[in-house]
């Protein structure tokens, strides 16, 4: 994902860790509000998915940040990657 590591940073720093954490949280929520609401409602919301999500992503490179852990998740990935193909390849 392409950031702006210097705006994180500053983000992080204004508001501090626990805030920013307390921010994941809160816009992991508002994501999945809006995933209920296409799925229960069958409501047409597509730019508030879309908007959700990039909140979403902008939080967990913050998260990343946070606790020091881009490397071990970008390592993580193709393992968890290569679980899902072999559930599917079964």
């Amino acid at each position: 994902m392409i950031v702006d590591e210097e705006i994180l940073i500053k983000a992080i720093n204004k508001w501090g860790k626990h805030a920013q954490l307390l921010m994941v949280l809160e816009e992991m929520s508002e994501l999945q509000k809006e995933i209920l609401k296409h799925i229960n409602r069958g409501k047409d919301n597509l730019d508030e998915i879309i908007d959700e999500t990039a909140d979403v992503e902008i939080m967990l490179e913050q998260l990343k940040y946070i606790f020091g852990i881009h490397k071990n998740v970008a390592e993580r990935i193709p393992v968890k990657l290569d679980k899902v193909k072999a559930r599917l390849d079964n």
